[in-house]
């Protein structure tokens, strides 16, 4: 990985780590059956509509990939068009895997326009992802989809829940997600970082990320029923980013 791919890793990973350590506290701490259905409800929602500026929910998705169906191979790539039937059906089975978690935990089939949420934070995050996406720069795109997913935070940390049926199939629907996302950030790093050609445009992407990915951990807290504070979610994140800094000076 490049110099610069690293400084961009660097810059977010103390928001990622923040992320997983509100899920962690969440996970920890004896969570309610109510608690389950209040984080479950948001991450459907997220789930069902994925905006970050490129991808737009699985609805508009599916459409748009139905108007090139006619072009493969004539104006669209057949690569391209598989890897983007791939990326669909991936998004739609974490909903499915989310959706029924969800009807084991209400005891009835998920209704989906009334079940999903989209919570006051989430919507800010995706207000300011669409900002950044249309300001024209390709600098600022790239940090919006540089941060999407949190580095799999969330998914690594559920990942670990023990205890019964329930936490049975959140731990394994987050397992299987999180091997589909774990490698997600390296590209986005790699990709990221080619369009860095100055100084300027490097400290650019690091604002953006900065600013998209600690609101992702507002998100998060949010959704989570603040674990932690946002003073004590900024605190972390500071000494994550002191330890970092302190362990690429002594390399």
């Amino acid at each position: 990985m490049s110099d610069i791919a690293q400084e961009l890793l660097d810059t977010v990973t103390p928001y990622w780590e923040a992320e997983a350590e509100v899920s962690k506290r969440f996970f920890e701490g004896s969570p309610t059956h109510e608690g389950h259905i209040y984080w479950l409800r948001a991450q459907i929602w997220k789930e069902l509509h994925p905006v970050d500026g490129y991808f737009n929910g699985i609805h508009q998705e599916l459409v748009k990939m139905a108007d090139m169906f006619p072009g493969i191979d004539k104006t669209i790539d057949r690569h391209h068009f598989s890897f983007l039937m791939k990326q669909m059906l991936e998004e739609f089975e974490h909903y499915v895997m989310f959706a029924d978690i969800f009807e084991e935990l209400v005891g009835r089939k998920i209704d989906v326009d009334a079940d999903p949420v989209q919570l006051p934070e989430e919507k800010k995050l995706q207000e300011l992802r669409q900002r950044y996406v249309a300001s024209g720069s390709a600098i600022d795109k790239a940090a919006v989809l540089f941060t999407e997913g949190g580095g799999a935070a969330l998914f690594r940390e559920g990942a670990k829940v023990r205890g019964g049926k329930l936490e049975s199939m959140i731990a394994n629907a987050m397992q299987i997600i999180y091997d589909d996302e774990k490698d997600h950030f390296r590209e986005g790093a790699r990709e990221s970082a080619e369009l860095i050609k100055t100084r300027e445009d490097a400290e650019r992407m690091k604002t953006g990320i900065r600013d998209v990915s600690r609101q992702r951990v507002s998100m998060r807290l949010e959704m989570f029923r603040s674990p932690m504070s946002e003073a004590e979610a900024d605190a972390f994140i500071a000494a994550q980013a002191a330890t970092i800094a302190g362990a690429a000076k002594a390399a």
